[in-house]
């Protein structure tokens, strides 16, 4: 990638590699430009394996979207493209394409064990590790993998509810490369509680696969059940509001809700009440919208549903 001034721009990698043989996991951070804590989490990592890495190598692209980060923006700037709809990639396509090429071609020539993406979500959000719809059949083994990772995470474990079929994640697994997302709270700046979740759900799975070894204690983020534990959520934003104001919030991100709770209240200009917004379904609240201006139809909060208590 060539700058206006004809300067060379590229993407940062890292690689630490044991001299025993074994798995190869790759890391990448920063796909959305305004996510910035996985960056950190990654130096992090490298920082712990230095002359930890029993066998196997671990290698990063902690920097995926260069242009995003430096103007704090989503997408990659001026083209407004989003990086993880962009893969595999095309290497005579547009910029978006071109970037998410490199990375996509570079990690699935290496046929690694498994891929972690690190991702940010609300502001208000606890982590969660977010799984692809099932790719089918054809993939199975690659997907019965990385659900096994999922839940040695030791986060929320959320099915997410699109098939985002130009994700890095999902492109992956039609490659039949385990692959998983790790959604970890808040973006646009460093939350170090965040880092140290990162770490440790890093961590776990390394220590899953034998490349490095476990924590004293295996990291478990506090979930209570049926939401902990690796068992696998239905995500879900709903309901929506049917009003236009200002949102108070009535449950935090972590509470566990029941059918007909009040998650939050719609009040006007004046401080009257329009309208209260209750949970239809039995849920753990994953995270706030990033803005208390309520319009109708606009995802308030979001939610992890145990496929036990679903009633959508």
């Amino acid at each position: 990638m060539t700058g206006s001034d004809l300067s060379h721009r590229r993407l940062p990698l890292m690689a630490s590699v044991s001299t025993n043989p074994g798995p190869v996991v790759w890391l990448t951070a920063c796909g959305h430009g305004d996510e910035v804590s996985g960056i950190v989490v990654i130096h992090e990592i490298f920082k712990g394996i230095r002359r930890r890495l029993i066998q196997g190598s671990v290698k990063a692209f902690p920097l995926m979207n260069p242009l995003g980060f430096e103007m704090v923006s989503r997408n990659i700037t001026v083209s407004k493209e989003d990086l993880n709809r962009s893969f595999p990639g095309n290497p005579n396509g547009s910029l978006g394409e071109r970037i998410a090429h490199r990375i996509f071609s570079t990690i699935s020539e290496e046929r690694p064990a498994l891929v972690l993406d690190l991702h940010n979500d609300w502001i208000n959000s606890i982590p969660y590790v977010l799984l692809d719809r099932d790719p089918g059949v054809i993939h199975k083994g690659a997907y019965e993998k990385t659900i096994l990772a999922a839940k040695k995470a030791g986060l929320c474990l959320i099915i997410d509810s699109e098939e985002l079929r130009k994700s890095l994640s999902f492109n992956l697994l039609l490659h039949d490369i385990p692959a998983i997302t790790l959604e970890l709270g808040k973006p646009y700046v460093v939350s170090e509680s965040n880092v140290a979740y990162g770490i440790q759900t890093i961590w776990n799975i390394l220590a899953h696969l034998k490349m490095v070894d476990p924590l004293e204690k295996a990291f478990q983020y506090p979930l209570s059940p049926p939401y902990g534990h690796g068992n696998p959520l239905k995500y879900s934003d709903k309901p929506y509001g049917s009003k236009t104001g200002i949102i108070r919030f009535l449950a935090k991100p972590g509470d566990v809700v029941k059918t007909g709770q009040p998650l939050a209240k719609i009040v006007n200009a004046f401080g009257r009440h329009q309208e209260t917004i209750t949970a239809i379904n039995d849920a753990i609240v994953l995270g706030h919208s990033d803005s208390s201006a309520a319009f109708p139809g606009m995802p308030i909060m979001a939610f992890g549903i145990s496929e036990t208590h679903d009633r959508i």
